[in-house]
């Protein structure tokens, strides 16, 4: 059974109303994204507004808005917002991305998503769950477009998403000129095959270079130094 709430640090996420619970992804993502110290940041798909709440610790005085589709995770994500040290900085927009992004053009400085990824035929047996888990309500190439027409020139884009997935979710990108300029691959355990990707793409800078790394999570039976340090302003 999921817990109705999970406390980090310096704040905590209630999220008994959401579909999805906070998770490894998110933490990660947000840990890892290399949110700037000012500007206007998005959180696209915020559900419990982990990730925005995340991006407005790691800065200094970025705005930080949650879009996200389902009323009760937006109304959660509120709650967790106020309750957070940095409240007068973060706002959630419950709407659909396609509807929202055509009437914030060029308008962010830095973009995250941990966005839906399932793509298999079974479905979860609640919407709420398969709103928030498969692509079909929010696809990879939507995603792109949406996110590109929402960013500055030099503007950054922060995903997570399956390992299997970034080959394809990279050329999405590219086509609405989105260069890859950050990829770290995650290992969930000491030799094994990769289970994740976290990216960083970058509006209309087409001289960029690509920085790879990889980052495993545990190794015999325990976490790595590596992703200790990596969550160490977040985890308990």
């Amino acid at each position: 059974m999921c817990r109705s709430s999970f406390d980090f640090k310096r704040f905590s996420i209630n999220q008994d109303m959401c579909a999805m619970k906070v998770g490894t992804d998110g933490v990660l993502l947000g840990a890892w994204a290399d949110i700037p110290a000012a500007g206007a940041i998005a959180d696209v798909g915020t559900g419990t507004g982990l990730l925005a709440i995340m991006a407005a610790q790691k800065s200094e005085s970025a705005s930080v808005v949650g879009i996200e589709i389902d009323n009760d995770a937006s109304a959660q994500a509120v709650e967790n917002m106020k309750q957070s040290p940095w409240g007068e900085r973060l706002s959630v927009v419950c709407s659909d991305i396609d509807d929202y992004y055509m009437e914030h053009v060029s308008e962010y400085d830095f973009i995250l998503s941990n966005p839906p990824y399932f793509v298999e035929d079974v479905k979860s047996d609640k919407e709420k769950r398969c709103i928030a888990r498969h692509t079909d309500s929010l696809s990879f190439e939507r995603l792109a477009l949406d996110v590109s027409v929402m960013l500055k020139d030099g503007g950054i884009f922060a995903v997570i998403l399956p390992y299997v997935a970034a080959p394809s979710f990279i050329a999405n990108c590219f086509s609405v000129a989105l260069k890859l300029k950050r990829r770290t691959d995650v290992v969930t355990r000491e030799g094994a095959s990769p289970k994740r990707v976290m990216m960083e793409f970058v509006k209309n800078v087409m001289y960029e270079t690509t920085e790879f790394s990889e980052l495993v999570l545990n190794e015999s039976g325990r976490m790595t130094d590596e992703y200790r340090m990596l969550t160490k302003d977040f985890y308990l």
